[in-house]
């Protein structure tokens, strides 16, 4: 835990390492102000030794060009960058994997997250908890995705089989203890979020309002969300295949209960059923609708297995700033250069 790492030079503790985690994908316009936000709250903090692990992913402007020149000034700076768009999971995934502090604060480069609230976090985890996260009191965007993520995060913290904690977003402190084992998780569609919870022994969490993006667009359109919801679900509970399950068995009693009636109506009372063609047609038509839902849920489960056991690397690096990574493959399970 965090209050657990000493070590000694000489006579003198040492000082502790905090690893700064941003992610960035296009965030040209605002990497010197997050840069110089975040070296200002570590001025205050002179007690802790801080590095910065950008993991760019295939940005399209000058992101990686812009932190090249950073990384020149200050040897602090560690920059990954991708030969394509991974995807967000896989981004964050890979940065947490090359950091080397005794902690890590993951923090978005558009500082929606305030970066005043990171000595709360310290003091947090200096008291013991190996993972601190910012728990979103209100956000700046719609009442309608406020509430659709509301209502997912209900609904995670009920199906999963992990513990999942409700309204944490992205800004968190990360203790080396559960750094470590989620650098050991080999998943090819992670949902760090919900994995650094189920890693975390003692877990809390800061309330804070989240503010506007001041420059560029959120990279988190509804459609990306709608798969970060699925690959949180998919991730961390088999509800939708023992729905897919139970249903198919209530459907089944319900058509053997009816062909029991009809049998019973011709034998018993006599009576002559009509042909009914319309009847026939919705009845065959809503058995194949259930058999394509059912074979959709199995088939994304089957298509994660797929992808899992390939034993694919996570990401291919293109090119690396102040950081020892092997050209084109990172590290499979955490293995820091």
């Amino acid at each position: 835990m965090g209050n657990a790492v000493h070590l000694e030079v000489g006579s003198e503790e040492r000082r502790r390492l905090i690893s700064l985690v941003m992610p960035v994908y296009n965030e040209e316009a605002n990497l010197d102000r997050a840069y110089a936000a975040l070296k200002a709250v570590f001025e205050g903090l002179p007690q802790y030794d801080i590095e910065f692990v950008f993991t760019d992913n295939h940005s399209e402007d000058r992101t990686f060009e812009r932190l090249a020149v950073l990384a020149e000034a200050d040897s602090r700076i560690k920059a990954i960058r991708f030969t394509r768009n991974y995807g967000f999971q896989r981004s964050l995934l890979t940065a947490y994997r090359h950091t080397s502090g005794d902690a890590a604060i993951q923090i978005d480069c558009d500082l929606q997250d305030p970066p005043e609230l990171i000595p709360q976090f310290i003091a947090l985890w200096e008291q013991g908890h190996d993972v601190v996260v910012g728990l979103r009191k209100r956000r700046q965007e719609a009442y309608l995705l406020t509430l659709g993520r509301r209502a997912f995060y209900a609904l995670l913290s009920r199906i999963s089989d992990d513990q999942i904690t409700r309204d944490a977003g992205d800004f968190r402190l990360v203790d080396r203890s559960v750094i470590n084992r989620l650098s050991a998780v080999n998943d090819f569609n992670p949902y760090v979020r919900g994995v650094v919870s189920s890693l975390a022994a003692r877990e809390t969490g800061i309330p804070y309002d989240r503010v506007q993006r001041i420059y560029g667009r959120s990279k988190f359109p509804l459609r990306k969300l709608m798969g970060f919801a699925l690959d949180g679900i998919m991730g961390h509970s088999v509800l939708p295949l023992r729905l897919a399950t139970y249903a198919g068995l209530m459907i089944s009693v319900a058509t053997f209960l009816l062909g029991l009636f009809y049998v019973f109506g011709a034998l018993a009372l006599g009576r002559s059923w009509p042909s009914g063609f319309a009847t026939i047609i919705v009845v065959t038509l809503f058995g194949i609708s259930l058999n394509a839902i059912f074979l959709g849920i199995v088939g994304e489960y089957v298509s994660r297995i797929y992808q899992q056991v390939r034993y694919r690397p996570l990401v291919v690096v293109e090119s690396a700033l102040n950081i020892s990574v092997e050209r084109g493959n990172a590290p499979e399970r955490g293995v820091r250069p």
